[in-house]
């Protein structure tokens, strides 16, 4: 019984703080990165630099950083050598326009993600993630929007009732 109580607790807490599992990002770890890039010797290495530094920005919790993530990763889809380079790439844009707010272009990468490799487990967790947060926007929009009619309702009634 403890355990359920435990478990509905936890699910009630994870709708309230939008819980997801998608990791975040430091400016340290950013700054680090960053620093990798401008010491790479070969074209190789640096590239594998800017991935993750890809990775690092649109994991970051700062707007600016993810959309730059996101500007990176666009700019070098089309250099893509492999289908699991691209998988890669597709899942980090999905991850940025999730952190910015963007489900529904997040959800089309995921699924690109998911036609590329159907069995791949973080592209589905970040699909499942998309949606409970679709769900989750809409329940609370369907909470202000009784609310309004409610309020709306309630004044009426007030007016109608002062003037008799």
């Amino acid at each position: 019984m403890e355990a359920k109580m435990s478990k509905f607790f936890d699910s009630v807490g994870n709708f309230f703080t939008g819980g997801d599992n998608i990791p975040w990002c430091d400016r340290d770890i950013i700054a680090g990165c960053e620093r990798e890039v401008a010491e790479a010797a070969t074209e190789e290495q640096k590239n594998d630099s800017m991935m993750r530094l890809s990775w690092a920005l649109v994991h970051s919790r700062q707007t600016d950083d993810v959309n730059r993530g996101i500007g990176m990763i666009e700019a070098s889809l089309d250099k893509s050598t492999s289908p699991l380079q691209t998988r890669e790439k597709l899942y980090l844009l999905a991850v940025g326009h999730f952190r910015n707010g963007n489900y529904v272009r997040s959800r089309q990468l995921a699924d690109r993600c998911l036609e590329i490799q159907p069995d791949w487990r973080q592209a589905s967790s970040l699909k499942k993630a998309i949606e409970d947060k679709i769900a989750k926007d809409g329940v609370i929009g369907i909470g202000i929007a009784t609310t309004a009619v409610g309020l709306i309702v309630g004044g009426i009634a007030a007016a109608l009732a002062r003037r008799n």
